[in-house]
């Protein structure tokens, strides 16, 4: 080894080494459930019909995505080897080629996923989950993707940027800047959700504010999304920072279908994200998928001349697929664990498991989903924990109360 290639060992050691300890601390700033989970037989809380009308809806639905992961992989692989050529027909400039590149290969991307994506929809009208149009879902894709075009281009236009300045350690310097833009956008994101309307019940406002209190959350905005044109599925989300804190409701969860003391524990599950800075620990996961997902980008396009240059664009997007295909375990796994925490959150501030085991059954039973899925499935696919854990971890909240008051 040369004497100059020694200070590179040593700072790429001392970043592997922050890396390492800020993925750690931040899997650790989620607190999990301190109990350990039984194995529940789902045929104890739901019909055979059920079980094996949603395990045929979802084993489709996983089969699709394996089959269309695949032909996006392959298609990049293409265009990574042939995507170059089409540089040297440029007269865009550097920058101005290498933004040309990347939007080409991203709607390349689009147009590999629209058959699947069509499929997908297709098989949830069959199974009455979504009653969306072919048409209206195809114009909303393709609208969102002049979006996340602006959002490519500014983002390869900085890394290009970044490239020419900084070369072989760029992306050191684009992390903290991609993890600024990541902040910004979780602040909007609320701003960005379409068909909200303001909560109008006094009983809901009233009942998010003395959970907000019990839970130790800041005070949020409280919205209704309209959806039931499209679904009888029932969700809710939260989102935002500082002032823009935000929980959604959807329409679906405030129909006949769910009682008051459901909603008041799908609140609890929402204002809890908000009490543990969950919007924000996706900041973190984000700059923490960057760094290797960066570093590995600069090292894989060394042979086009870095990514300063417009060649590397095409091996770029492909690297960043590839990687964020093989980081989406580990990010689940996290967002696994926010969510149990949120459900014992929930169950301390209600204090009605029974409540928790009805509404998890509904939930299942509207989204047509496998409340005990197979394993490989859960791990690659599943960012919440399975029904029969989340209705475990009721049994066992509740089995706690008992061992405390037994004492």
């Amino acid at each position: 080894m040369t004497r100059s290639r020694v200070p590179a060992l040593a700072a790429l050691l001392l970043i592997a080494a922050a890396w390492a300890w800020g993925a750690y601390a931040l899997w650790h700033a989620t607190e999990a459930p301190p109990v350990d989970l039984p194995h529940l037989d789902p045929h104890d809380y739901f019909s055979d019909a059920f079980l094996n009308r949603a395990a045929t809806f979802e084993r489709f639905l996983t089969i699709l995505s394996l089959l269309g992961t695949a032909t996006l992989v392959a298609v990049l692989v293409v265009y990574a080897r042939r995507g170059a050529s089409l540089a040297r027909e440029s007269a865009a400039g550097r920058v101005g080629t290498g933004l040309l590149l990347a939007m080409l290969g991203f709607a390349i991307v689009w147009l590999a996923e629209v058959p699947f994506d069509l499929a997908a929809l297709w098989w949830q009208r069959r199974y009455d989950v979504s009653r969306q149009g072919y048409l209206p879902h195809l114009l909303n894709s393709f609208l969102s993707l002049g979006s996340e075009f602006v959002t490519l281009s500014l983002s390869f236009a900085v890394m290009m940027g970044f490239a020419g300045i900084f070369r072989r350690w760029w992306w050191l310097a684009a992390v903290p800047c991609f993890a600024a833009l990541a902040l910004l956008f979780t602040f909007l994101t609320p701003y960005l959700i379409p068909g909200t309307d303001p909560v109008t019940s006094p009983r809901l406002v009233a009942e998010a504010r003395a959970l907000e209190r019990i839970e130790g959350a800041p005070q949020a905005r409280l919205r209704v999304q309209e959806v039931h044109e499209f679904t009888d599925a029932a969700n809710a989300m939260s989102a935002g920072l500082g002032p823009s804190r935000t929980i959604v409701l959807w329409d679906t969860l405030l129909s006949d279908d769910f009682n008051p003391s459901e909603i008041r524990l799908v609140l609890a599950h929402e204002v809890a994200h908000l009490a543990h800075d969950d919007p924000l620990k996706g900041v973190g996961w984000t700059a923490v998928f960057l760094i290797p997902a960066l570093g590995l980008m600069a090292l894989l396009t060394r042979r086009r001349g870095g990514l300063a240059r417009p060649e590397a664009i095409p091996v770029a997007i492909l690297v960043l697929v590839v990687v964020q295909l093989a980081a989406t375990p580990v990010l689940n796994a996290a967002s696994r664990r926010q969510e149990a925490a949120a459900d014992w959150a929930a169950l301390e501030a209600t204090r009605e498991p029974a409540t928790d085991r009805r509404l998890k059954e509904k939930l299942t039973e509207k989204s047509l989903g496998d409340p005990d899925p197979p394993v490989w499935v859960y791990g690659w696919f599943g960012d919440h924990p399975t029904t029969m854990q989340r209705i475990a971890l009721a049994d066992a909240w509740q089995q706690r109360q008992r061992d405390r008051a037994r004492k």
